[in-house]
């Protein structure tokens, strides 16, 4: 299997390159503004750029889109930007995916319900509350409608190992890890189910691998809130020093709505493959802190809540 990965730099596209790589698969990684180890130049809104990977010629027999703009609320004062980045770079990648009769993989989000009544199932009715969430909808319906085949998977609050370490959980590790004091004032009302990336790009290749396709959402077992998120990972750094202000979504005043009861149901996956196993967000931490210091006990921290009032 030849695979083309757009935004293997990011933390979803390097884990995927790196795991169908280990299964024996021919891939090949693409970075726009960042590059990373053995990952190519290619520039999704300019197919003819000059200094971009032979696509084409490298004829894949799969196209997985891991890149986007992600900054929600940049996306709700930048619409043109968004629209470009997200919905035309896949319009982009899906002519070229047309030209080498290559499947198509097209990451999408939770973002596209509406979070009044989640987590969700695939077959839940979608609405999307802002400008980034709209474009995404936008794009994986596109990619529904025009490659045939083409596989669509929600994710969200992905977490995992990743060259930069921009991810939420990974952020705060490298913090205690560090000896930073952390200020983390964090919504309690958004819900969502945290993934390991990791299994994102396993489950991915076993989609493929197996010739499926569709709308899959993939998600761990995890349901919490972002401040029950941050504890949870906190709990294994006690030395740590923090303080935690849960606050409401609607008392951060942020441009772009969000889904508050958001997160997945992985209904479809879980009856396909009822043997696949996600790891959770204590099972990620509690391996870092044994490969950090293998000889050391295990520990939980103390929890400290700030009320803002």
């Amino acid at each position: 299997m030849k695979v083309f990965i757009a935004g293997a730099s990011g933390l979803v596209g390097g884990n995927c390159m790196n795991h169908f790589s280990e299964q024996g698969w021919e891939v090949k990684g693409s970075y726009f503004s960042f590059p990373t180890k053995d990952a190519v130049f290619y520039n999704t809104l300019e197919p003819n750029h000059p200094d971009n990977f032979d696509l084409v010629g490298y004829k894949p027999d799969v196209i997985v889109h891991c890149g986007a703009l992600t900054h929600v609320d940049y996306c709700e004062t930048h619409e043109a930007e968004s629209y470009e980045k997200t919905v035309q770079s896949t319009q982009n990648l899906l002519k070229i995916a047309e030209q080498c009769q290559a499947r198509f993989v097209y990451i999408s989000t939770d973002y596209v319900f509406d979070g009044t009544d989640g987590p969700y199932t695939e077959d839940a009715p979608v609405h999307p509350l802002s400008v980034y969430a709209r474009h995404k909808l936008e794009a994986e319906q596109m990619v529904l409608q025009q490659a045939a085949q083409s596989l669509v998977l929600r994710i969200t609050n992905v977490y995992g190992d990743e060259v930069r370490g921009k991810n939420f959980i990974s952020r705060i590790i490298d913090q205690c890890v560090n000896g930073q004091q952390l200020m983390l004032k964090l919504p309690y009302d958004q819900f969502a189910t945290p993934t390991n990336a990791w299994d994102v790009a396993r489950a991915m290749f076993m989609l493929l691998r197996d010739g499926k396709f569709g709308i899959y959402h993939i998600c761990s077992t995890d349901f919490m809130n972002r401040v029950e998120l941050a504890l949870r990972v906190l709990q294994y750094f006690p030395e740590a020093k923090y303080e935690l202000i849960p606050i409401s979504t609607a008392e951060l005043n942020q441009p772009a709505k969000r889904p508050l009861i958001g997160g997945f149901v992985k209904m479809k996956f879980a009856k396909e493959y009822p043997d696949f196993l996600f790891g959770t967000v204590d099972s990620y931490v509690s391996a870092f802190c044994a490969k950090r210091n293998p000889d050391a006990p295990s520990t939980s921290g103390r929890i400290v809540l700030t009320n803002p009032s």
